[in-house]
Order: C-alpha cells, then sequence, then structure tokens
C-alpha cells in the first residue's frame, strides 16, 4: 500500500506479528530506471528493507518491458526474495501510464511485461497482483492469459477496477481461479486479497475456496500485531507507545525523503476505539515532528 507499508511500518509490523511474506510498496520501473539521481534515490528508499523483513518481495508497475526488465534486475542485485508486478492499481495516474490495472485491457503488453521481468531476475520468483477484470469480470480469460506466463503466484484482489472497493469482494470468484488454475495443470499459486480483516477470516476464506494464501492490506492499518494471531491490538498504553516508535522510526528512516504528515494516517488507525480517542487524534494531526507526538502522546497516558 503506497505511503502505508513503507519501510518503517514493515519493520514495526516484522518485529510484533510478522507476516509469511512481506510486499513492498509499489515502485515505478520507469522511475529507477529513468529518474535522475536525486529521484532514483527517493526511489530507492521505497525498497529499503531490513533482513527482519525476510522473506521480502519488491513490488514494481510500469507498462515498458524494457524498464521492467531492468528494475526487476536492480531488485535481483538489492538482495529481494522475489518482484511482482502491480496490473491492478485503479489510480488514474497509474493508468495513463498503461500500468496497473490498465494492464489488464491489455494482456499482450502485459505478458511482454512479465517475459521482461523474468529476463531481468531469472532466478526469483515473478508474480503479479491484479483484479478480477477491468469494467467486468474477466477472469475466465484474463487468468489463463497471465498462467501461460508460468508465474511464480498470482495475487487477485476480489473485485474488478470499475468496482473499486464500492462491493463486497467476491471469493466464489477466488475459488473459480483456483479451478482455472487446476485445470490448466500450472503450478502458479493463488492468492486472494479483499475484505479479510484478521487470520481467522483469512484462514476460513482459504479452506472455502482453496487458494494457497491470503494477502492482508487494510486490515494491518494500525494494528501491527495482527498478524501475530491476537484478534485485538493490545492494550491502550502499548499501542500508544509503539505509535511513538514508529513515528521516530518515520523519521529516522524517512525524514526529509517523505512528508511527516504521511505518518498521520497511521495516526487515525493506531488511535481508535477508545474515550478520548478523537481529543487525541486531533492534538497528533497538529504535530510537526516525533518528538512532539511523543510528549503528546505521554501526556494522555500520563493522564489515563
Amino acid at each position: 500500500m503506497a505511503d502505508v507499508t513503507d519501510v518503517a511500518f514493515r519493520r514495526i509490523i516484522a518485529k510484533y506479528g510478522k507476516p509469511d511474506v512481506m510486499w513492498t510498496e509499489f515502485v515505478s520501473a520507469d522511475g529507477l530506471v529513468l529518474a535522475p539521481e536525486a529521484g532514483k534515490k527517493k526511489l530507492l528508499k521505497d525498497l529499503e528493507y531490513s533482513e527482519s523483513e525476510r522473506p521480502i518481495v519488491a513490488q514494481l508497475f510500469g507498462s515498458r518491458p524494457e524498464n521492467m526488465e531492468k528494475a526487476a534486475a536492480l531488485c535481483a542485485s538489492l538482495g529481494f526474495d522475489g518482484v511482482d508486478i502491480n496490473m491492478g492499481c485503479p489510480d488514474k495516474t497509474i493508468e495513463k501510464q498503461k500500468a496497473g490495472a490498465a494492464m489488464i485491457k491489455n494482456p499482450e503488453l502485459a505478458r511482454e511485461v512479465i517475459l521482461a521481468a523474468k529476463r531481468g531476475a531469472p532466478h526469483l520468483p515473478i508474480s503479479v497482483k491484479t483484479r478480477l477484470g477491468y469494467n467486468k469480470d474477466e477472469i475466465e480469460t484474463w487468468l489463463p492469459h497471465l498462467l501461460s506466463c508460468d508465474l511464480a503466484a498470482v495475487v487477485i484482489h476480489a473485485r474488478t477496477r470499475k468496482e473499486m472497493s464500492s462491493v463486497p469482494a467476491r471469493w466464489e470468484r477466488i475459488k473459480r481461479a483456483v479451478e482455472i488454475r487446476d485445470a490448466s495443470g500450472k503450478d502458479t499459486l493463488i492468492i486472494g486479497n479483499g475484505d479479510v480483516e484478521d487470520l481467522e477470516s483469512g484462514k476460513l476464506k482459504v479452506e472455502e475456496t482453496g487458494c494457497d494464501g491470503v494477502m492482508l492490506g487494510r486490515g494491518i492499518f494500525g494494528n501491527p500485531w495482527l498478524f501475530s494471531g491476537l484478534h485485538q491490538r493490545s492494550d491502550l498504553k502499548e499501542c500508544l507507545n509503539v505509535l511513538i516508535e514508529h513515528t521516530k522510526l518515520f523519521e529516522e528512516l524517512l525524514g526529509g525523503i517523505k512528508n511527516f504528515s504521511i505518518m498521520k494516517k497511521h495516526y487515525k488507525a493506531y488511535v481508535d476505539g477508545f474515550s478520548s480517542a478523537k481529543e487525541l487524534r486531533m492534538k497528533l494531526m497538529e504535530a510537526k515532528n516525533a518528538r512532539e507526538v511523543e510528549s503528546i502522546v505521554q501526556d494522555f497516558i500520563k493522564a489515563i
């Protein structure tokens, strides 16, 4: 998730509830290849990771095969455990580049981009994250096309691009995707995504659909304990102390690279569901740095 699952948040997750596999934020393959040095330096921050996060997959987007090949090779040289190509993002600026969900409308170009990534990182598993279709459900034709590329995995968000997140994820179509994979004779893993809030519901989805795994995105927001098996966040004081820790890490690792206001979307998730949460959130929205955040939170803790 762009501006959410950055290196600071992933380190927090790895410490408090590590999943089986982590993905980076998605990064422009064109930018990694063509941007001036200052721009590349900023993009490379999106690909920074620690050993505690392994296995870690670099997620890229782009529609130019030559740049995807070079970007995948770069990810291999950086030591990533896999490369994922985003073919599901509905952002209009991404789609204008013929990337993200726009790839669904151009299967042949999608194939070229996948094969380019495989050439660039021949020893790494290459996967694709996508959707059921663009304006309509096209899984019957889109998935076989992807499977023909011998991908390691296909992560399927169980909605179309047109649906965005306005309808419930249709997990029965993930079950159908598994059937299509099985009939193809391919070994590609099918990973479902959409509306999974915790490990328990994820395991149930696996049982119901036969998919090989589940990807959680929004469910981890504000709850780095999620993958530890806890159904709820830890006690309030510990939660707020982790908020401080997360903020300090963000400033240490990304200060001067990313705007501090990015942290404020995390505060909305961390500070929720308890008395005086609104008042604390309002104060945190005015904070300008980690020092101010720590002071505000510590004062709140002393008062409860």
